[in-house]
């Protein structure tokens, strides 16, 4: 089987020769390493290629790009008819530190609004065919929905977390109209995502339950969860969710989900649950990991055997997938990779009957 091969089996539930080993595409360089662990199959996930296009027809942006000594900056500018707003971003490797967003007083809310309404979506399918045909067997291709609407405004470029709870405390019709905009905007794309010709998608994540709590993601979030995942099984899609912080106080909730996988799930020693908890609070969904990045900076006799110990906690490897999702180590990536990777294989040789 190829690599890609491999984790569209585990995403349906099943398993391979091998639990299969993957690392989103900004998070490893191309280079004799890691074509070496391609070779030994390693998949990539690749989400620079939309499945859409988003646009707003009546907004202006403008940008400008500037150094603070070693450090680059962009200020970003919204214009609307209803008023202006502004980001400002710091580029880091492969993510973006946002220092402002877009929200910075009540004010900030009508052209927030507007910009929302104002959206406009375009299919890219030809596009991200012809990407996925180019690319070959060892990288799959992941579309995305969209962040749930209300963490759009929780973690997107809208608001800060800390304004978000304010405003949901002191604020919060209008917060719900700016939601309520957000949820027609995401209705939207779930059939053109369902269409395309990706097989999987990502709808949000990054949930801070200890901001969120269970009965705002109840309310909030699960909905959304299961109208999206209507949509993209009506087509034969699998959808999930980048559930990387403490799930325990969730579990139950995402459970009771129609979603098809975990994605991004980082066991502990890095968050309050381990493997085998989650797979006995999610027997139905495929759980695709992060390796755990604090295990990262340990020898690699240690990495090799935490991988093999996380897998022991289970009694199968259907729908198991092993991922790096998080920035690894510099100096550590190459050693660490290979020690995961030869984990996976230790476990595969000691258990032969998990994977008959």
């Amino acid at each position: 089987m190829t690599p890609r091969q491999l984790v569209e089996r585990a995403l349906r539930g099943g398993h391979g020769p091998r639990v299969p080993f993957t690392i989103y595409e900004c998070m490893i360089p191309q280079c004799s390493a890691e074509r070496a662990m391609r070779n030994r199959g390693l998949c990539i996930v690749e989400r620079r290629v939309p499945v859409f296009h988003t646009h707003r027809p009546n907004v202006k942006v403008s940008e400008r790009s500037y150094w603070e000594d070693d450090k680059r900056f962009t200020r970003a500018v919204y214009e609307t008819p209803v008023g202006t707003v502004s980001t400002l971003g710091e580029h880091a490797d492969f993510t973006v530190w946002r220092h402002e967003k877009m929200f910075k007083t009540p004010d900030d809310y009508r052209p927030i609004l507007f910009m929302i309404q104002d959206e406009r979506y375009a299919p890219n399918y030809e596009a991200f065919a012809l990407a996925e045909r180019q690319a070959g067997e060892d990288i799959i291709f992941r579309a995305g929905l969209g962040l749930e609407p209300l963490q759009a405004l929780v973690s997107g470029v809208f608001m800060d977390m800390q304004d978000f709870c304010v405003q949901w405390m002191d604020n919060r019709d209008e917060i719900l109209k700016v939601y309520g905009a957000i949820v027609e905007n995401r209705r939207k794309a779930y059939r053109l995502v369902a269409e395309s010709p990706a097989l999987h998608a990502n709808y949000g994540g990054n949930v801070v339950p200890e901001v969120i709590g269970l009965e705002a993601f109840r309310d909030y979030y699960v909905p959304h969860y299961d109208e999206a995942a209507e949509v993209m099984h009506e087509h034969g899609k699998l959808i999930g969710c980048h559930f990387d912080a403490n799930c325990r106080l969730l579990a139950d909730a995402i459970a009771g989900t129609e979603l098809d996988y975990v994605e991004a799930f980082t066991p502990a020693p890095d968050t309050d649950m381990t493997l085998g908890e989650a797979r006995a609070a999610w027997p139905d969904k495929a759980l695709w990991l992060n390796f755990p990045s604090s295990i990262h900076i340990k020898p690699d006799a240690e990495v090799e055997a935490a991988m093999v110990a996380m897998l022991n906690e289970l009694d199968g490897v259907d729908g198991l997938l092993v991922g790096i999702t998080e920035d690894m180590p510099p100096e550590r990536w190459r050693d660490s990779c290979t020690a995961i990777m030869d984990g996976l294989d230790r476990h595969a040789r000691e258990n032969p009957a998990l994977y008959a």
